[in-house]
């Protein structure tokens, strides 16, 4: 895998993570494949499938009034093929970490969203707390 085609994955998720937390609909929207069939799972939550449940269910978490803080912590990009990667990372909301898989598919000349998941860690993985902060997305 080529770093700028690494680099161009890790820019996708990203962008994924600031539609998230300045709560852009537009943006989160564009980010989901229209081709595809697309997935989804948030925290504690059940396995959502297709374009129009995934969305809806990013209408209700962009448009809840509690603001919500989030960190995208130490992303890995994997390429699993020439048209599909996934990135692998932590996720901080607060004090809490979750583990998250974003896979991206490459739709319409675009790298575009096809799953997301995110999920507690186990206990002892909580000392994450020791990793630097990168930069936060905001």
């Amino acid at each position: 895998m080529s770093r700028a085609r690494q680099a161009e994955i890790l820019m996708r998720n990203e962008a994924f993570y600031t539609a998230f937390t300045t709560r852009d609909l537009a943006a989160m929207e564009s980010l989901w494949a229209s081709e595809m069939h697309v997935s989804c799972i948030h925290p504690g939550g059940t396995p959502l499938f297709g374009r129009e449940a995934v969305i809806e269910s990013w209408v209700r978490i962009l448009s809840s009034p509690v603001r919500s803080s989030l960190q995208c912590l130490e992303p890995k990009a994997h390429f699993l093929s020439e048209d599909l990667a996934l990135v692998v990372c932590f996720e901080r909301h607060g004090n809490e970490t979750l583990t998250a898989t974003n896979i991206f598919a490459f739709e319409s000349a675009d790298w575009v969203l096809i799953h997301h998941q995110s999920g507690p860690v186990a206990s002892e993985v909580s000392a994450l707390a020791d990793i630097p902060a990168p930069r936060l997305l905001q």
